[in-house]
């Protein structure tokens, strides 16, 4: 049996302002395509996955249950569970309780495939290929990684040296079995500069480190009980005695007391059974938007664009605009993303700096460090439409049967007008349906629900008054998507 452990955390802070923390990097979607969590699902079970482990954090569950429901049976596993983290505690606790979850319910010969949910792989097929020959060489005993062919002294990846290398006679032929069969590890490097890089890229013996493994689950509990005994206990504690549910909620004070630590420093440096298997598939780790970029198509003079975009001279330069029409003229070597908040305009070779802007959003309590205008919610959406002092204007749209919480607030008061749909708003415990054109008024303290009892979207205007309009002004009550506070 093949498992997929798909780790979808992350906030992807070099991807700002398209990343945030409400919506980080695995739900990204690139050119308007699948997000790289739909892609990652669907590129296991192509690869032979017969179940898939969603590891992610409890904060995500329901934008995580939206994304894969969105995806046809024939494109995921027969059966898909979420673990849910209280914490994020790195690679080593997230992959240690899938294994000792899928060692309780499918045996310690189970192999696992490890993938990180925010990469992009191009070509599937070679992908395949090298899981197999991973799955073959994890039954024998290993930890495999997946080690990704130099294509550049590339100073941004970790490296993995091996014993031994087979390079192509002709670099244009598809590897062959024998390029994909298992290397032992000699040893492994963190980011070189470019003199190294360089040397490494020329020595033909060594990899890129994707960040991918394979492995049964009984070797690497193993291999923890051995080399990381600590993180062994913290998620054995943290896993339930009833893991039916298709998502598992974790101990939060047991998986809290995991070391945060990664697989490569708690167990990979240390066990004396790794091997690598080199890979060629169009690997990118979708770290930076030059790498954003890179997988972009291009036009004669290496532009690349998403969305509503003019080039005038320009060279080398990627932009990037959610909804509106951007021109670019005689710029080289830049990025440029717009979303509907925010613009980052980058020299291509600083990107990976973007996250010092996050950093310093941070600081300054930014909400868009956090928020997008519009914010994704399990009964649909809101956009932000104007925000001033003691009011805030939104665009409401709840989904067909869907309904907000029953809630209330402290400070200020709430008027609804409906656009289109028909609503059913509760206040105070009467009930009322609201058609287009007609308005209700929600006072402060007041309880209140509104509810899409329709086949069609409901879209609606609403205007907040009060001393305080911040989005933690919400008491809930009551909900149906699990998201009232246990005092």
């Amino acid at each position: 049996m093949l498992v997929a452990v798909i780790l979808s955390g992350g906030s992807g802070t070099r991807l700002w302002p398209v990343s945030r923390e409400s919506s980080p990097k695995p739900f990204m979607r690139l050119a308007g395509g699948p997000s790289l969590l739909q892609r990652t699902v669907m590129r296991a079970k192509h690869a032979g996955a017969d179940e898939a482990l969603v590891v992610t954090n409890k904060e995500y569950r329901l934008r995580t249950q939206e994304d894969l429901a969105q995806l046809a049976d024939t494109d995921r596993p027969a059966r898909i569970t979420l673990m849910l983290e209280p914490i994020a505690r790195n690679t080593a606790p997230a992959i240690g309780v899938a294994a000792a979850l899928v060692a309780r319910t499918r045996g310690a010969d189970a192999v696992l495939l490890v993938l990180p949910a925010d990469h992009l792989i191009q070509d599937e097929a070679a992908f395949a290929a090298c899981v197999a020959s991973a799955r073959s060489a994890a039954a024998g005993g290993h930890l495999v990684l997946f080690g990704i062919r130099p294509t550049m002294p590339a100073t941004a990846f970790g490296y993995i040296e091996t014993g031994a290398t087979r390079p192509s006679a002709d670099p244009t032929a598809a590897p062959s079995a024998a390029d994909r069969s298992a290397l032992p590890v000699r040893r492994f490097i963190e980011k070189p500069d470019a003199e190294r890089a360089a040397h490494f890229l020329a020595a033909g013996n060594y990899f890129w480190n994707s960040g991918m493994f394979a492995f049964t689950a009984g070797t690497v509990l193993d291999e923890l009980r051995a080399h990381a005994p600590d993180v062994l206990q913290a998620v054995t504690a943290a896993l339930p005695q009833d893991t039916s549910a298709s998502a598992i909620d974790l101990e939060s004070a047991a998986f809290a007391s995991a070391p945060g630590i990664s697989l490569d420093y708690a167990v990979m440096e240390k066990s004396q059974h790794i091997v690598v298997v080199p890979g060629e598939f169009g690997w990118s780790d979708i770290g930076s938007w030059d790498a954003v970029a890179a997988v972009c198509k291009t036009d004669a003079r290496g532009n690349s664009s998403s969305g509503d975009v003019i080039f005038a001279d320009c060279a080398n330069t990627h932009v990037q605009s959610d909804d509106r029409l951007i021109a670019a003229v005689a710029l080289n070597n830049v990025v440029v993303v717009d979303t509907t908040d925010a613009l980052l305009v980058c020299d291509r070779d600083a990107t990976q700096q973007v996250k010092e802007v996050v950093a310093e959003l941070q600081r300054r309590g930014h909400a868009a460090q956090k928020l997008h205008r519009t914010v994704a919610r399990p009964w649909g959406s809101y956009t932000l439409l104007q925000e001033g002092a003691r009011f805030k204007i939104k665009r409401i749209e709840v989904k067909p049967r869907a309904a907000l919480s029953m809630q209330m607030h402290h400070h200020r008061s709430e008027h609804w007008i409906v656009v289109s749909g028909t609503a059913k708003v509760t206040i105070n415990g009467r009930e009322a349906l609201v058609a287009p054109n007609e308005s209700t008024y929600v006072p402060v303290g007041a309880t209140h629900r509104l509810e899409n009892p329709g086949k069609v979207a409901l879209v609606m205007i609403e205007v907040q008054c009060g001393d305080y309009v911040g989005e933690d002004d919400i008491v809930r009550l009551d909900d149906q998507y699990g998201r009232v506070k246990v005092a």
